[in-house]
């Protein structure tokens, strides 16, 4: 990249204010666009101090031009939005927060990416305690919480960037590559954003761009999907398995899990329950033996591990009912995996952002669902989900409503479980706001 040249970043929040610090100490003039009023002030001001102009409430149609060497993407935000449409006219190249910050890596990072449509937050959380544990120094972050650009001047050769990488972030990568790659699974999911199906697995088939056979790729051998979408890619392939027939990977035999025949861990000793999680627990263990880690380290951690907040999150029981916080279930095949999860009569908390995806795929997951409570955007087509399932329903406003009319409609030896599968953005910031709010008002009920 060329100093002394113009670059528009297109969203403020997290990734679009450090990709804008970055650019700026890479002696760019930046100008940053966000349409939303309400940003962190102490942001905005740290980088106007350093030249960054802001523009804020609007997208003004003479803000682009060809003055500009690139844009930079928030991962939200649509390749149909007008500027974006506009750059490709100007012949203006597009790229995101990840793209931007894998250009200044040096050159010896070793980078693992783990994507997927569920399981990548609580994999990647895993990857990182086990190497943690092993005194091995690991960099965490991307989708999980921490923009990659934040870290670009802490990295240096021989270091380990772990990622969570999400299909939003992949869409306008070009030169960014891994070194390992996890494909936990993949279902139908963001299709409002992606506008087919197949245009997401696209979009996740680019966490093996630029592979070749010196590259790893760790795969879900039990997920169709994700065999057909990895069968022409250059990596060599492990993978993680419940078939007690795969040689070239992990896999679960007798109670316990196996790697390379390696006999690693029982089951029983694994902390965190459930098909998903020893999923979970496989990939990750994939992932940190081909990095060297003894047996003893990973057994330790994952004695110990309780899981990723707002993910199937015990919060706590009153009155003999237990609290579930499934507030990353923003999709149809997480709050599929989370009813999966529990044998106990359940009143189900659905709802947010009306997507217009069918909720048809639960049905066969509701035998233990005696009620639901519907809030938000998707309310109106969830109750008519509901009578066609012949489960009562009850339609509120708000995510405290629904809390409260769940626990007043409780039993003891109950569960209340929120597993929206609706993203939060209707009514919240993000899916972690909506987990925490709900904890809040889980604690109030306490004190009542």
């Amino acid at each position: 990249m060329s100093a002394n040249k113009k670059v528009f970043v297109l969203g403020m929040a997290r990734s679009g204010y450090e990709a804008a610090k970055l650019l700026v100490s890479k002696g760019y003039e930046v100008i940053v666009n966000d349409a939303n009023t309400e940003q962190n002030l102490e942001q905005m001001k740290e980088l106007q101090s350093l030249g960054v102009s802001i523009v804020l409430g609007s997208h003004p149609d003479d803000l682009i031009d060809n003055t500009f060497e690139m844009i930079v993407k928030n991962p939200g935000i649509s390749n149909n939005h007008k500027y974006i449409e506009k750059a490709c006219k100007l012949n203006i190249p597009v790229i995101n927060e990840l793209e931007l910050a894998f250009r200044y890596f040096p050159q010896g990072v070793k980078i693992i990416g783990i994507t997927g449509t569920n399981g990548k937050t609580t994999t990647t959380t895993i990857i990182y305690e086990i190497l943690k544990k092993a005194a091995v120094d690991a960099f965490l972050m991307g989708n999980i919480g921490y923009p990659v650009c934040s870290f670009v001047s802490q990295l240096k050769d021989n270091d380990i960037a772990l990622m969570e990488v999400s299909d939003h972030q992949l869409c306008n990568v070009i030169e960014f590559k891994t070194n390992i790659s996890v494909l936990t699974n993949i279902s139908e999911a963001h299709l409002d954003f992606h506008g087919s199906y197949d245009i997401y697995k696209s979009m996740k088939k680019r966490i093996f761009n630029h592979h070749t056979k010196s590259d790893m790729a760790i795969l879900n051998l039990d997920d169709k999907e994700v065999l057909d979408l990895t069968k022409d890619i250059k990596s060599t392939k492990k993978y993680f398995s419940f078939s007690s027939s795969n040689k070239l990977g992990c896999t679960i035999t007798d109670g316990y899990i196996y790697y390379n025949n390696d006999k690693i861990i029982s089951l029983d000793e694994v902390k965190i329950k459930g098909k998903h999680n020893y999923e979970n627990v496989m990939a990750a263990i994939a992932v940190v033996k081909e990095l060297g880690i003894e047996n003893q380290v990973i057994t330790d951690l994952l004695k110990t591990f309780g899981g990723v907040e707002h993910r199937i999150e015990y919060v706590k029981t009153i009155n003999n009912i237990d609290f579930y916080n499934d507030s990353k279930a923003t999709n149809i095949k997480s709050t599929q995996t989370a009813l999966s999860s529990f044998t106990k009569p359940t009143i189900l908390l659905l709802g947010g952002l009306d997507r217009g995806h069918s909720f048809d795929s639960l049905k066969e997951y509701l035998s233990n669902v005696k009620l639901i409570v519907a809030f938000g955007e998707a309310k109106i087509r969830i109750e008519d989900f509901a009578k066609k399932c012949g489960i009562p329903c009850n339609l509120v406003n708000s995510l405290g409503e629904a809390t409260e009319i769940a626990y007043n409609s409780a039993s003891e030896g109950d569960v209340v479980l929120l597993s929206p599968a609706c993203a939060a953005w209707d009514q919240f910031k993000d899916f972690e706001v909506r987990g925490n709010l709900f904890k809040e008002y889980i604690n109030n009920l306490e004190a009542k």
